[in-house]
């Protein structure tokens, strides 16, 4: 049940994405359906109720915002950041455990993309960064040289290894660019699917396919898609 939860999580993502309006509506749909599902699921067998996750989140929401709930007083968004993981941490009684590590607060089961993110978040928060952006960038065109030669090599198991390396610094990239990498990949997709449909579309009104096309025909033809393409 929960791999139908997270499809139609993506779903909503797609449609946020493309700010339709319509679809956004209709996955937001999809989406309690599957919370009340779920629920509903858990209700049967007594073991959670809505009242329960309600009065639980609640709490914690109170909780964590001291700053507007209580007489805290937060300066500034780092103040928040470090005021919010350290009610976490004594929430999850971290303070008082040995031999952990600050990396198990990671779900292991997130996709790559933004486990790569939130692993990341982690280090810094304990003080383990790049100074600047631009060592961030030199380290993945670093990574990309390194992938260069394991291709060379013709070993895929060390040409994979390099490649998530260059996805693991370009994740810390749009980190430190404050903008999150699934949405900058989304937007990326969305813009190539737009294009190529508008390529598809030229070419059925001509009667032609694209596998019977030269390279500079494709290129001519991607190029006018590009134009015409509005984001």
């Amino acid at each position: 049940m929960w791999q139908c939860l997270a499809e139609e999580v993506y779903e909503l993502e797609e449609a946020i994405v493309k700010k339709d309006s319509q679809h956004i509506c209709e996955e937001l749909g999809d989406v309690l359906f599957q919370f009340l599902f779920i629920l509903e699921i858990f209700q049967e067998k007594q073991a959670i109720s809505l009242a329960e996750v309600v009065e639980t989140v609640a709490c914690k929401m109170i909780r964590r915002h001291p700053h507007v709930y209580e007489n805290a007083v937060i300066s500034n968004e780092g103040e928040l950041n470090r005021q919010w993981e350290s009610i976490k941490a004594l929430e999850k009684g971290k303070n008082d455990r040995k031999n952990e590590s600050a990396l198990d607060s990671v779900p292991s089961g997130m996709a790559s993309l933004i486990r790569a993110l939130k692993v990341s978040q982690v280090a810094v928060k304990e003080g383990f960064d790049w100074d600047h952006i631009n060592e961030i960038l030199e380290t993945a065109k670093s990574e990309i040289g390194e992938f260069e030669a394991a291709l060379k090599s013709q070993d895929e198991n060390e040409a994979a290894m390099e490649f998530g390396d260059i996805l693991f610094s370009l994740v810390n990239v749009a980190r430190a660019a404050r903008f999150h990498p699934e949405t900058a990949l989304a937007l990326a997709t969305a813009k190539f699917e737009g294009r190529f449909r508008l390529m598809e579309k030229e070419l059925k009104g001509k009667n032609l396919k694209l596998q019977t096309l030269s390279k500079d025909e494709k290129e001519l033809l991607w190029n006018r898609a590009k134009q015409s393409y509005q984001r």
